[in-house]
């Protein structure tokens, strides 16, 4: 058929051998090669008939079928045929009724020049898709893995890894700075994703990634590879320094010293691979408190105030000890701060006095001021641990009493000044919310209370569009270390105690209504288009 002097079975040694250099099956080139043959068939046969190729396993022998649909009237011969010729066709037919599918023999022929053309074009493109797919799946599983191949070359930065069968990428912001690598060197690296491409899998790897320590350590200290000891975060400036935090699941087990080693050598080993990166061990502890002062070693922590709702830690020291918690441009706290996944506040005991007196302070006065108190009651009220109105407010008769120079009357009296200002207090909201004009959806925005809204009307933020585009330290505020000094960053909502996870859900759900708004209204703007396109066509 290909040629009559060809040998029959040189297709299937062919397919053998494709398979064989490819490592991926033979049925599946088989299957290519009769699907080329079939393309190439339709341009013998024509283009609306449906071809169908069988190569025999055995012989090499090829089979060419069209596709036929059992009609009582056949309107098309390409694609319709009556029952009776079908039963001519085969006998086996005789079992088919209407609607059923038949196969009709079509004579072998020689290719033309533009049909084998076509075939080969088929094959090459599902033999080049059946390869990606195979190395898709050998390198996916791979993933959060160490590779290890040889720098192939350099581009713009980038560095092009050879892993053997196919090419891995370190992308230049996942090197670690300063790092010298040369073409022909061997590299190991953590494979953090691997992604389908029209060209092929992607393979990205990384050796700034936190990732590429642990693993690092896992490969170094048989404890943590044999799950004797957990490592439960790890942070990373690369080239510079790091921390990583152990758990062991014995408690006979020393996890700071078996990640250590003898005379340091195990810890000398990925500090090495990482470029001389100093490296910082923890011991993890439930305790937050206990955690963080482990953490800013070699700082000494007098103590350490946890809130744990809003992922807080306020760390108080000596003044000797502010520097050495900071660290070089504020690189250990930062650190500790990945480290833990809690912001952390760190203050002098001087700094944290006169911050609880301010505190204590502004909370007397505003008692003091909105429900008409006297000064020492208020006092009395912040001591017991009342911050707000609002906690008045909840508060019951019962639990006011337990405060000692609190009688029935003023503790009902203050539990209705305080439903009276709330009260007041949403009206005035109410009316400031109108007259700063906020537009109607960051109004109905889910999460944003009234005070909020008067909040980030004040300052300007009156539409979602607005809002969106702010970042979540925007609206928490938090601390940021300048040149070694630390730099309060005020929050447009930092007096509601909204946490960094709830300022990002925040901002994600006003994304996603303007994404979902844009998306409906270039749907609607995209058929309108469309519409008029096929008016003007149907007038030509």
């Amino acid at each position: 058929m290909l040629n009559k002097r060809a040998d029959k079975l040189e297709l299937l040694r062919i397919a053998e051998a494709v398979a064989l250099e490819k490592s991926i099956d033979k049925e599946l080139i088989i299957n290519s090669m009769e699907t080329g043959i079939a393309k190439a068939a339709k341009s013998k046969f024509g283009q609306d008939n449906e071809i169908k190729v069988s190569i025999n396993r055995d012989n090499g022998d090829i089979e060419i079928f069209r596709k036929l649909i059992v009609t009582e009237n056949p309107e098309n011969s390409n694609t319709e045929i009556k029952l009776e010729d079908a039963i001519n066709l085969n006998e086996v037919n005789k079992e088919k009724s209407i609607g059923d599918e038949v196969l009709q023999p079509l004579p072998t022929f020689d290719f033309g020049r533009i049909a084998a053309q076509i075939a080969k074009q088929v094959i090459n493109t599902s033999v080049r898709e059946a390869e990606r797919d195979k190395q898709f799946n050998d390198y996916i599983d791979k993933k959060d893995s160490i590779l290890s191949g040889i720098v192939k070359r350099l581009e713009f930065g980038n560095v092009i890894v050879d892993l053997g069968r196919t090419e891995a990428i370190i992308q230049k912001n996942e090197l670690i700075p300063r790092e010298i690598i040369k073409a022909g060197d061997r590299i190991k690296a953590y494979c953090f994703d691997v992604r389908r491409e029209q060209r092929g899998q992607q393979i990205f790897l990384s050796r700034a990634h936190p990732k590429f320590m642990e693993k690092l350590f896992i490969q170094e200290v048989p404890e943590i590879y044999d799950g004797l000891i957990e490592i439960k975060s790890s942070s990373r400036d690369p080239g510079s320094r790091a921390k990583i935090c152990v758990k062991a699941i014995e408690a006979s087990l020393d996890p700071v010293g078996a990640c250590v080693g003898m005379r340091g050598s195990r810890v000398q080993a990925v500090v090495n691979e990482l470029q001389g990166e100093k490296i910082d061990i923890v011991n993890w502890s439930e305790d937050p408190a206990i955690l963080v002062s482990n953490s800013l070693s070699p700082a000494d922590v007098l103590r350490v105030n946890v809130d744990s709702e809003r992922k807080k830690l306020d760390v108080i020291l000596t003044e000797e000890n502010l520097s050495k918690a900071i660290g070089r441009r504020g690189q250990n706290v930062r650190l500790a701060t990945k480290l833990l996944n809690y912001e952390i506040n760190i203050m002098t005991d001087k700094e944290d006095s006169e911050r609880r007196q301010l505190e204590f302070k502004e909370k007397t006065e505003n008692f003091v001021k909105n429900l008409e108190l006297d000064e020492t009651l208020g006092q009395l009220l912040v001591a017991e641990g009342f911050s707000t109105i609002d906690d008045i407010k909840d508060s019951t008769v019962e639990n006011l009493l337990k405060i000692e120079g609190i009688e029935e009357d003023t503790a009902k009296a203050l539990i209705e000044r305080a439903k009276e200002f709330h009260e007041k207090d949403q009206e005035d909201i109410s009316k400031r919310i109108k007259e700063l004009g906020l537009d109607e959806h960051l109004i109905n925005l889910k999460g944003l209370t009234p005070g909020m809204l008067v909040t980030l009307g004040e300052k300007k933020i009156l539409k979602l569009e607005d809002f969106a585009d702010l970042a979540s330290d925007e609206l928490t505020g938090g601390y940021d270390v300048i040149k070694g000094s630390k730099i309060k960053i005020e929050g447009y909502l930092e007096d509601f105690a909204l946490t960094k996870d709830e300022a990002d859900t925040l901002i994600m759900s006003a994304r996603n209504i303007i994404y979902k708004d844009w998306e409906m209204r270039y749907g609607e703007q995209k058929n309108k288009t469309n519409n008029i396109r096929k008016t003007q066509k149907a007038f030509k």
